[in-house]
Parts: C-alpha cells; structure tokens; sequence
C-alpha cells in the first residue's frame, strides 16, 4: 500500500562489469511508483507525494496497459522531437485543473517501467531482480504506446555503447543493478554512471548561505552568439570553511548597484516571467530567498557538469578551480560538447 519509498541508487565513477549485473538507461524524468487496484490508480512521486492529479493521461494508460493489480516503479517523462525534455515535464505540475488537462493534451508523458513490486497478492520485494525483470516484461507484454518497460542488457559492452549514444535521446547515464538484489525501499543499493564534463563559465553573482552571511552559491553565467550573458545555473558545493573564504575572494567585484550589470533588466521584471532570471521563484523554490548580489563579470570559474537542459546546467555544478587565465568574453556555449542526436522512440521500443 502506498506510500512505498523507491530504491535509490549511488553514483559511481566506471561501469562494473561483475557477472550477473544487469544495465539499464538511466532516465532524466519524475521518479514515480505507480500503484493499480481495479480503476483505482495512485501515483506516488519519489517523496511520497501523489502525482496523478497532474498526469490523467498516463494514470488512464495504467488503467489499459497494467496488470488489473499490480506496484511499478518507472519514471514518467516528457518526450519533445525525439528528445526527453525536463523543462517541459516541470511545467505539468501546476494547480489549475484546466490547465493541467490542456497541458496532458498538449504535451502528454509516457511511463517508462524499471521495476516491478508487487503482482496481483504477491509481494516481490524480496525476490530476485532478475526475476523481478522477467516478471516485469511478461506484465508489459500488452503495453502500448504511453507505457514501457526500460530496455536492459547483461552485456557490459552494449551498456558502454549505450552510455555513449543514449545522450543524444535526452537520457543521462545508466543504472546498474545486480541480478540477485531485492527491492529495497529507501535504500541506495542500486549504482548509476552519469556523464561528467567541465566547463569554463563567468561568476556574475552570489547568493546568501542560510547559516548566515557567508557565500551559499555562485551564480554562473555563457555568453550566447549575440553577446548576451545568459544565467546558466549555479554552483554551490562548499565547506563551511570555504563559504568564509569566498567572502574575500568576491569582495573586489562586488557591486553596489545592479546599473551596469549584465542582468540589469532582471531586476525590475515579475517573478513570474519566463525568462531565465536568477531570483525567480519557480516552483520548486517553495519561497525560498532566492534574492543575489551582483558581482562584475570578471571572474571565471572551472565547473563539472553531467549535462545541459535546454541552455542550462541540469543539475548544481561541482566547484573545481578558478581559472585566472580566461578570459570571460571566452566563456560561450560553443566550449560545450553536443551529443549525437539519437531517436528517444527506438529506445522506447528497445530497438537498439
């Protein structure tokens, strides 16, 4: 019965190639146990908290393609060309019911299965991944095209391969799990690979620490073909040692009026516009004082990255090293690496 924790996974550096370790895309989507007695069907978000309000097509898709009862775990994503699109997925949490039911019109997710927890009165936590998957497929094989079980391979080669080419289809890394691991919820007992590169980017601000005034984050800035700083994320990976520290590091380029400053235009613009402002409330921020000082954007600073979402960094860089020797107007996009395209429906439909 919900609410059920999923089971998580830990970040390592190489593939393992331990026998019996089965591989899987990692996908860039809302974690999601879906939960189906009869009609009913619960969706319950990685914190426990319910997500089919937001998502009625796919909790229709549950009621079609499942098992009349059955607990999955998946991943619900938003597919845009033949890419996942995160951004696009985010905007699908919103209050308004009219909304949410043009949105599932508009730009409808798909479910993408990688586990399976229970079938009919049989709990299968305690069973066997590798018959957990067998037992998962032989659940999907009446599945369409809203729900999917994740493609898998025993092959360490194949998954290296895939690690390579899925990118260019939006996914960002791979799961590895051993075959003879139980489900266990809460727990990290599966291993991820992700992507990591590093770029060069201009500090054009800072927030706050909540402890008190010392640095909580750098926020990070690339220049785009026109010239124009665009805010690209933040890095914010500090001691509380190094927070002191970055006080004296910033304090020659701190400004004491946003005139003049690259991001100028934000300061008078509502919270709820669409561009990419570094103090807006999104809603993720649950009111948190995203409020910045402005910094002069001379400054560049070397991050590691896993990959970008539209023109951002999808997660919280890692702080590296300053680099003295850049120069900002060097910092564009074009440093960046573009994956190979590749089509997200022929990893969907496992034709690899």
């Amino acid at each position: 019965m919900p609410p059920v924790e999923p089971m998580l996974a830990t970040s390592i550096k190489d593939m393992p190639g331990t026998p019996g370790m089965f591989y899987e895309p990692k996908w860039d989507g809302f974690r999601c146990i879906a939960f189906r007695d009869g009609d009913e069907v619960i969706l319950g978000s990685r914190g426990g908290k319910p997500l089919d309000r937001y998502f009625p097509e796919v909790r229709d898709a549950i009621r079609r393609e499942l098992p009349e009862r059955c607990v999955v775990d998946g991943e619900l994503v938003v597919a845009v060309g033949d890419r996942l699109d995160f951004d696009t997925l985010s905007q699908r949490i919103h209050p308004a019911a009219s909304r949410v039911k043009l949105l599932a019109e508009q730009t409808p997710a798909q479910f993408v299965v990688f586990d399976v927890l229970a079938l009919g009165d049989e709990s299968l936590l305690d069973t066997p991944y590798a018959t957990r998957r067998d037992k998962l497929v032989e659940a999907l094989s009446s599945a369409g095209d809203q729900v999917h079980a994740t493609p898998v391979t025993t092959d360490v080669d194949e998954a290296r391969r895939w690690f390579e080419i899925f990118e260019g289809a939006g996914l960002d890394g791979l799961i590895c799990k051993d075959g003879a691991l139980p489900y266990q919820p809460g727990k990290r007992q599966m291993k991820k690979v992700k992507h990591a590169r590093t770029a060069d980017a201009v500090v054009a601000g800072f927030r706050w620490h909540k402890s008190g005034p010392v640095v909580g984050s750098l926020l990070l800035g690339l220049f785009n073909a026109d010239g124009q700083l665009q805010h690209v994320g933040v890095t914010s990976s500090f001691t509380a040692a190094r927070r002191i520290e970055l006080l004296d590091e910033l304090a020659p380029y701190r400004m004491d009026t946003i005139k003049g400053h690259p991001w100028e235009a934000w300061a008078g613009q509502d919270e709820n516009t669409t561009d990419r402002m570094p103090g807006a409330q999104s809603r993720w921020s649950s009111g948190k004082d995203l409020s910045w000082l402005p910094l002069r954007p001379e400054l560049v600073v070397e991050v590691a990255y896993d990959h970008m979402e539209g023109d951002r960094f999808r997660h919280t860089t890692q702080f590296q090293r300053w680099r003295p020797d850049r120069d900002p107007a060097s910092c564009t996009y074009t440093q960046l690496e573009e994956p190979v395209r590749y089509d997200l429906h022929q990893v969907l439909k496992g034709k690899l």
